[in-house]
This record gives C-alpha cells, sequence and structure tokens, in this order.
C-alpha cells in the first residue's frame, strides 16, 4: 500500500539480540526442550546510540527534551475526533512550548541522534523546520503513546519508524483506489440493508467505516510477512460489513438467515443464533503475498469482550499445531516461534474496553510463558459512545485505551476520518507486533451514525452529538471528494462502484430464495469427529495393564533432578510401589495413568489453572522441580523416547474468565488435545460465568462448534465454609438439555457430560472417554478434595485394563434381594454412609447406590439396577448440599419416573440455605451427622 520511499529505516532484525535484564519476576529454570508449550516472552534491543550521537544529544540537552516531550505528549495536540467535540488544547501542555527551554525558530541544530530524518549523519534543521516535522509526525490526526514503554529499545525503534515511515508517508494510487472502494462497498452495503430490511438490527458500520481499510491492511500485511492465519475476535458494530465484503461471506446466506430461515441443513439440529453473531473462515490472495492468508472470524456471545480470550487462545493452539513432529529424544523441533505464522486481532468497543473485567484479564495472559499467542493487534473501533453512556460515565482515564497500558502496550490513536492515515497507522502496529511479538493496540476513534443499533434514537441521550453528525458528509463521501480532487478518480468510477456492488446485493438477495445452507462443521482437523446422536452410549476405554505399569512408573522418573525429599517418601517411593503391585492406586496415580495413555496414543494433553501443576491439594505432581537449581521437567513427556503426544502444565495467573476462555479456544482449534481447566476450588468457576453459559454449554447448539473442554471443579463438604464446599452442580445441571421423560423415545444427546465420580478408576475411564469418542462434550467434573487420600478411595489396574469403561451407576447391596430401602447419592457421601451402614448392621437390608453421571441422566442402568432390588419399599435421595442446591431438583423428577408404582422419593439432607454450607462449625457437624443418620432411621 506503501510508496517505496515509505519504507522502514528502522534498525535491522539482525542487530536485535536478547540480553539479561534484570526483573523482579522470579522464574523457573525452564526450556522449551524440557517443558512442552513454555514460550518465555522475546525481549530484543538495538544497538547504542554512537559517540557522536551520544555526544550531539549533550551538547544540544535543551532540544532533546522538548523533542523528548513531544514524543510523550503529543498525541495531546492531535486532531484524533473527527466530530472535533473534543478539540485538543495546545496551552494545556506547557511543556511543548520551545521558549521554556530557551529555544526560538530561528536556531538552528544538528538533529542526528534527536531526530529522525531517514538520513544518517550531520542533519542540520532550523528550529522552525524540526517543530514542522514533529507536528506532522506526533500532532496531525494520529497520536502515538510510545513513551511509556519500559524498554527504552522499544521506544527508541517506535520513535523511528514513526518519525521516517509517518512522517514522509506517502500512498499509491492503487492502494487510495483501494481504500475507496471498501469504504464506498461498506456504505453502499449499510444503506442497501436499510432500504431493504429496514427493522433489522445490523450495527452497521456508518462512521466507523474506515475499520475495513484496517482489516485489510492487516491482512494483507500477515501474507507479505508469511503468516497463515489470522485469528479475529469481534463484537457485533461492523461484522456484517467485514463478513460480507472483504471475508466473502454469502450475502444470499445472510439474507435468508434474515428472513427467519435456519443457518443449518434440516437434518442437523441446533438452536442458531442472530446475525452478529456469525462466523466465516476465508483464504484470502493478495498480490503482494507468497501465500493465502487464511482468516477465522470466530463466533461470538452478546457479552461483549468474552470471544477476546477465546480469539488468543485458538491462535495458541493454531501456532503449536505448526510444530513439527517430535524428534527422537523427546525434544521439539519447532517450524516456527509463537506469533510468526499465526496472528490474533481483538476488536473492541470503547466503552467495551474501558468497562470490562476480561479485557484487563486477558492482556495479563498476553506475555505468560502458557499463554502467549505472540502478540495480539487490538482494534477499538471507537464509537465514542456506549450504547447511550457519554465518555465520563464509561471510564475513569483520558482514553479508552489506557487499560492497556498494564501490560505497556504501545497505542495508536488514529482518526477515522482520514482513511490513508489510518492505514499508515496499521502498519506501524503491524510492524511493532511482528519485531516485539507483544500486543499493541490501535484506537480507532470514530462515531456512529444511527443509535446503539438501527431502531434507536439516539438523540434522546446525545442531541448535541448527532446534532453534529447528522450535518456532516461520511466518511466515504469525504475521502471521495478528496480523490475526485486531486485526479485519482472520477465521479462515474465511484458512481460505478457503489452501483455494481449494489446490484450484485439485488442479485444475492434474489438468489436468497432458493438458498439451502450447508453445515460448515467438522472440517478440517475435526474432518474424523462427527455429530453426536446418543451420549449415553458406553465407550470401551481400558488399557493393556503392562501400558499402564509402564506410564505409571514414568511418570514419577526423576531423570536426573532432585525432587523434594517429602515427595520422594510420600509420593514417588508409594507410587511405585503400587504400580508394581497393582493395586491401591489413588486418584492422582489414576489420573496419571489416563494421561499417559493418551499421550502414547498420540493426543495432547493440556491442563491449565491455578497450581495445576502441583495440584491444590499437593496431590497430583505433573510436574517436578529440582530443589537446587528449580530446573523444572514434566515426567509424563518422556515416557518414550518416539511418544508424540506431549502434556503441558500451564500454571495460569490467578483468573477464571480470561483463562476459562482461553482453553475453550484452544479446545476449538483441534479435537486430538485434551483441554482441562482445573479450578482452585469448585466454587471459584463462578468468575467465569460468562465463558460457560455463552460458550461451553451452548456453542454446538448455537454454532455448531464442539469442545470436549474438561472442568475439574474439587467438591464435597468437609467443614470449609460457603465458599470452598460446593462447585454449585445445581448450576451446571440447569444448563443441561439432558431428556426430561424416560418414555421419550428419541436418543438422549445430553449437551454436556456432569459427573461426580467417587473412584480413581472411574476418573480414569472419564478422561480416556473424552478422547476416545468420535466426538466432543464438556465434561463437568465435580472432584475429589477428601477422596484424594481416603484410604477406601483406591483402585486396581484391572479396573482400567481392556474391556473396562465408565460405570454411570455403581450399586453395592451385598444381597439385593433383602434390600428394604434403596438410598441413592452422588459422591464422596457414599463413604460415610457406607461406615455408619457396617456400624448399624444393615449391609443387607440398605442398598446404596451411586449415580456417577447425573447428566444425562443414566435412564436405563437406573432402571436395572431398581430391578435388582424386588423387595425394596423405600427409596431415598441422600446429598450433602442444602435441598435447593445439588443434584435434587434434577434427579427427583426423572428418578420418580422409574420407581415402583406408588413410590414415592424421600428427600434426606439440609434443609435450604443462601449459602452453600454454614460457616460455624458445631452447626457443620450437626448437619452432617444428621444426614447420615437419616439415611438410615
Amino acid at each position: 500500500m506503501f510508496a517505496r520511499n515509505a519504507t522502514i529505516r528502522g534498525p535491522s532484525p539482525a542487530l536485535f539480540t536478547r540480553p539479561s535484564i534484570p526483573s523482579l519476576s522470579r522464574k523457573y529454570h525452564y526450556t522449551r526442550d524440557q517443558v512442552y508449550g513454555f514460550r518465555e516472552p522475546v525481549v530484543r534491543s538495538i544497538p547504542d546510540y554512537t559517540p557522536e550521537q551520544l555526544a550531539n544529544r549533550a551538547n544540544a540537552s535543551n532540544l532533546l527534551r522538548f523533542v523528548s516531550y513531544y514524543r510523550s505528549l503529543g498525541h495531546r495536540l492531535a486532531s484524533l475526533d473527527p466530530l472535533s467535540l473534543t478539540p485538543s488544547d495546545p496551552s494545556a501542555i506547557y511543556q511543548l512550548d520551545p521558549s521554556r527551554y530557551g529555544l526560538s525558530g530561528d536556531m538552528t541544530f544538528d538533529v542526528n541522534g534527536i531526530v529522525n530524518t531517514g538520513t544518517e549523519g550531520k542533519n542540520v534543521m532550523t528550529l522552525n523546520q524540526i517543530v514542522e516535522r514533529l507536528n506532522r509526525t506526533y500532532a496531525g490526526s494520529v497520536g502515538f503513546e510510545f513513551a511509556h514503554l519500559p524498554n527504552v529499545s522499544e521506544r527508541r525503534w517506535c520513535n523511528e519508524l514513526v518519525e521516517t515511515l509517518y512522517a514522509d508517508r506517502k500512498v499509491e494510487v492503487d492502494s487510495q483506489k483501494r481504500i475507496l472502494h471498501l469504504l464506498s462497498r461498506s456504505e453502499a452495503f449499510d444503506h442497501f440493508m436499510a432500504k431493504r430490511f429496514p427493522q433489522v438490527k445490523r450495527y452497521g458500520l456508518e462512521g466507523a467505516e474506515s475499520m475495513m481499510v484496517v482489516m485489510d491492511e492487516l491482512f494483507k500485511l500477515s501474507g507479505e510477512a508469511n503468516v497463515k492465519d489470522v485469528v479475529i475476535g469481534m463484537p457485533h458494530r461492523g461484522r456484517l460489513n467485514l463478513l460480507t465484503d472483504l471475508l466473502q461471506f454469502s450475502p444470499k446466506a445472510l439474507f435468508n438467515k434474515i428472513k427467519g430461515n435456519s443457518e443449518f441443513p434440516e437434518d442437523i439440529p441446533g438452536a442458531g443464533d442472530v446475525l452478529s453473531h456469525i462466523a466465516q473462515s476465508v483464504d484470502l490472495k493478495y498480490p503482494s503475498a507468497r501465500d493465502p492468508v487464511h482468516v477465522s472470524l470466530l463466533h461470538n456471545p452478546s457479552h461483549l469482550e468474552a470471544i477476546n480470550p477465546v480469539s488468543a487462545g485458538k491462535a495458541r493452539a493454531k501456532q503449536f499445531d505448526l510444530l513439527k513432529s517430535i524428534t527422537p529424544g523427546g525434544n521439539s523441533t519447532p517450524e516456527c516461534d509463537v506469533g510468526d505464522r499465526v496472528l490474533c486481532v481483538q476488536l473492541h468497543g470503547d466503552s467495551a474496553f474501558a468497562g470490562q473485567g476480561v479485557v484487563m484479564e486477558t492482556l495479563a495472559l498476553s506475555n505468560l510463558p502458557h499463554y502467549t499467542c505472540g502478540g495480539s493487534i487490538h482494534l477499538i473501533v471507537n464509537n465514542q459512545i456506549g450504547y447511550t453512556t457519554q465518555a465520563q460515565n464509561a471510564r475513569s482515564t483520558i482514553y479508552s485505551s489506557d487499560v492497556g497500558k498494564i501490560i505497556d502496550a504501545p497505542v495508536i490513536h488514529v482518526n477515522a476520518d482520514f482513511p490513508e492515515d489510518v492505514a499508515v497507522a496499521t502498519k506501524i502496529a503491524f510492524e511493532y507486533r511482528n519485531k516485539f511479538r507483544k500486543d499493541v493496540i490501535i484506537d480507532l476513534i470514530a462515531y456512529r451514525r444511527m443509535g446503539h443499533n438501527e431502531l434507536d434514537e439516539p438523540a434522546f441521550t446525545q442531541p448535541v452529538m448527532y446534532k453534529h453528525i447528522r450535518g456532516r458528509r461520511s466518511v466515504p463521501k469525504l475521502y471521495e471528494e478528496k480523490l475526485v480532487k486531486e485526479g485519482v478518480v472520477t465521479q462515474q468510477e465511484i458512481d460505478e462502484v457503489r452501483n455494481s456492488y449494489t446490484s450484485f446485493l439485488d442479485s444475492q438477495l434474489e438468489a436468497s430464495y432458493d438458498f439451502k445452507p450447508e453445515a460448515d462443521t467438522l472440517k478440517g482437523k475435526w474432518a474424523g469427529m462427527d455429530i453426536a446422536r446418543d451420549t449415553t452410549v458406553p465407550v470401551e476405554t481400558g488399557v493393556d495393564v503392562e501400558t499402564l505399569k509402564q506410564v505409571g512408573v514414568a511418570s514419577v522418573a526423576t531423570h536426573g533432578i532432585t525432587p523434594h525429599s517429602r515427595l520422594s517418601k510420600f509420593h514417588i517411593t508409594p507410587r511405585l510401589a503400587k504400580i508394581e503391585a497393582g493395586t491401591g492406586l489413588d486418584w492422582a496415580t489414576c489420573e496419571a495413568l489416563a494421561f499417559g495413555s493418551l499421550l502414547l496414543q498420540d493426543y495432547n494433553v493440556r491442563i491449565s489453572g491455578q497450581d495445576v501443576g502441583r495440584g491444590t491439594f499437593s496431590q497430583r505432581h505433573a510436574m517436578l522441580v529440582d530443589q537446587t537449581d528449580e530446573h523444572v521437567i514434566i515426567p509424563l513427556n518422556h515416557i518414550t523416547e518416539s511418544q508424540t503426544g506431549k502434556m503441558e502444565i500451564a500454571n495460569s495467573n490467578l483468573s477464571e474468565f480470561a483463562v476459562l476462555g482461553f482453553e475453550v479456544g484452544v479446545s476449538w482449534e483441534n479435537p486430538n488435545r485434551l483441554v482441562i481447566w482445573e479450578a482452585q476450588f469448585g466454587d471459584f468457576f463462578n468468575g467465569a460465568q460468562i465463558i460457560i453459559d455463552t460458550f461451553l454449554s451452548s456453542s454446538e447448539s448455537k454454532w455448531l462448534r464442539q469442545t470436549g473442554l474438561v472442568m475439574l471443579l474439587p467438591h464435597g463438604y468437609d467443614g470449609a465454609g460457603p465458599e470452598h464446599s460446593s462447585c454449585r452442580i445445581e448450576r451446571f445441571l440447569q444448563l443441561t438439555d439432558a431428556k426430561f421423560d424416560y418414555a421419550d423415545p428419541t436418543p438422549d444427546n445430553c449437551n454436556m457430560h456432569v459427573v461426580y465420580p467417587t473412584t480413581p478408576a472411574q476418573m480414569f475411564h472419564l478422561l480416556r472417554r473424552q478422547m476416545i469418542r468420535n466426538y466432543r462434550r464438556p465434561l463437568i467434573i465435580a472432584g475429589p478434595k477428601t477422596l484424594l487420600r481416603h484410604p477406601n478411595v483406591v483402585s486396581s489396574l484391572s479396573e482400567m485394563g481392556p474391556g473396562t469403561s465408565f460405570q454411570p451407576v455403581l450399586a453395592d447391596a451385598p444381597s439385593p434381594s433383602d434390600a428394604k430401602r434403596v438410598v441413592f447419592l452422588s459422591g464422596k457421601l457414599y463413604y460415610d454412609l457406607v461406615k455408619e451402614r457396617e456400624a448399624k448392621g444393615l449391609v443387607n437390608n440398605v442398598a446404596l447406590v451411586r449415580l456417577e453421571e447425573i447428566a444425562p441422566f443414566p435412564w436405563n442402568e437406573v432402571k436395572k439396577t431398581l430391578e435388582s432390588y424386588p423387595n425394596a419399599t423405600e427409596f431415598l435421595w441422600v446429598q450433602e448440599e442444602p435441598q435447593n442446591q445439588g443434584s435434587y431438583t434434577f434427579i427427583a423428577p426423572r428418578l420418580e419416573q422409574l420407581l415402583p408404582e406408588g413410590a414415592k422419593l424421600r428427600y434426606v439432607g439440609r434443609k435450604t440455605l443462601a449459602v452453600p454450607a454454614t460457616g460455624i462449625g458445631a452447626r457443620y457437624k450437626a448437619e452432617q451427622a444428621g444426614l447420615i443418620a437419616g439415611a438410615f432411621a
């Protein structure tokens, strides 16, 4: 897009180094060869000033101070508001008055080492020339914020880039025409939609058409830089404009949807979604690029910014799928580094960027070793208003982009009325991200011509703003007049562009009457998957016992490091003994056997969350840390020299919303990766409820996007009080579409699995089932706490051997015909009831039936179990959770359909509570004793 004389004159990448920079951040001694998935952020530097430049800077120190202030505060003078409702105030920036530094306009200076002009050596300029160049660079229609960058090399590189590329910018004629066509088509699309579908909320781009320039430039630059994939997370504003133009989404498919038809073929079930959540994947080929770039616009929910961590996770997963095969010795040889071939682009609204906490959480992931995607480009489509909220009520900062400074991201503000400057700003942002592999923000300051949607009346709350908006020409018209005046195009050419595009849309509208949608799902890496029809079909998940032994031994191999003495005594040595015996295997051991066996079958495993390497309860120890130098290894990545499956232990920051969203994105990319998010305690998931509601439970129904993500939520009542007892099973059950009527002949194709396993072997089978099946569904595990080390909670290798599988129901009456009472329950309470039953001598009289899988409800297994107790007359549901929580309200109406005629289900447990559990120790003990006794009363 840029003329040859506008190429970047920054330092050559060959001059970059990776210096050792002191930091308060302590680090493990990771290496990418030993810890799969670890990618430390790149630190690059450029050579220092030459002796001549340093001397010149000292001699002209007052000029240097003046120039430095211009670089840091020039954006306050820039003309950034296309509406001119917030004009700049030069008098407020007193630091930019040259007289404060003893400088006057007729003074001359050698600017070598002070101002970048694109020429080397001595360069004499008057102060007036210097100020003119600084104004042209820093106080025009683009404002740069680089001064807050802590790395001096980054600041210098950015300053040199903008003082050459931007100050001397010149856009070629072909690029001007390209820009005009994009703007004109966008406006033509909005006018067409307003005429043909006046009652549709389309969230048009009018006022911010320059967004199309940003996206087009990013796609072109990506192709030129050999980027293979661009992943986009985007809200509603301008989405249809982007889809139907650059992303080549079929307008007839869009019009078919607007008419109320399904976006899915008739034979595929699905609830569908609204227009502004539609997605698209397309290969785009630009003449200046060697290969096409694949662009994926992800489906999004209406919760603003929720898509952004998802897009970052998908981008990282795409990058890791580009790694070459694992070489002998277990070392990975990357085809490229993170960010080389995949770019994440996140779009935002101005009020959402400033107001939604997930933005900060996602930014906080950007440079973490197991979450970086090599730098995202953030585009704020800044309408200067949030729904109807003025900026003064939407943020506490000058700019909506200021939250990005928490990660020291450079910010480029640009007036959307100047699309050529928008293109240059985009190139600067792209080049920075490509050089430093860090996030960068483009703040595209625009307006919206209509209200929040096209059916709103914005003048109710912003009368002055909208009086101004309705009295001004559009961005496309302004640029059109500029190019006509310059002789770049004729009015006839522009009219032809608009008329031709409108005619095309008319033809697509006509074709939409006969349009038949196709399923855009299960392609590429997902081609081997299928659409689930019945989620209750059992799957054999057992593994050869010798293989299990091999995995078990490898899971605690130290590979020469010095583990903690307590780990050697209480973790490593006991596990080896139990593996040898084949019995007494605890929870963490069976979990490791599941992971390792999947790795040997070429699946990858990623477990993410707070302290997952060790485990909240110090039970997992999937990563071992050398006690002498904190060197880290992941033993399961070294089971055999030839294994290709790798395990990534991603100890996260203290985030739930962004991290869970990130893992959803990872799970969307490839079905052959077991993705687990573990909460530190089960109730901590509620910080990520938006991700659960809008992605996890509903993405397949809304968008035909499968995810096999596992949520591992420690759950169980042990006197820990209101916040550390419950993972709120009831919430997840309410989100399932599990079959309600036993008489319903259709298969139970439940959208999620909600389970509460009570044995280590059951956990083993659940984790393996996630990958062995030919479809993916979320798995919600109410995980153990006290059961992790309970002496009776053990399994044997034979329970995980060939022919074995997960059992949705476990029943244990020694003499079924003698059982008079059948107690149904889930979870750890079983072991308390077993103890009480034995103490009361009721082993043959009371049957304990564990529902290990709650949703989908195990109809057939429960029915067969009930039939095995022909003399039972009492049927109970016993739970630790209060009556208004836990599984009772889900279980009761289903279970009662299977009871013998006339039988009723009796509830035993805590009464309704406003909290999951009491925080008063004495009351908790009394409640627990009462419900245990009630099961045998």
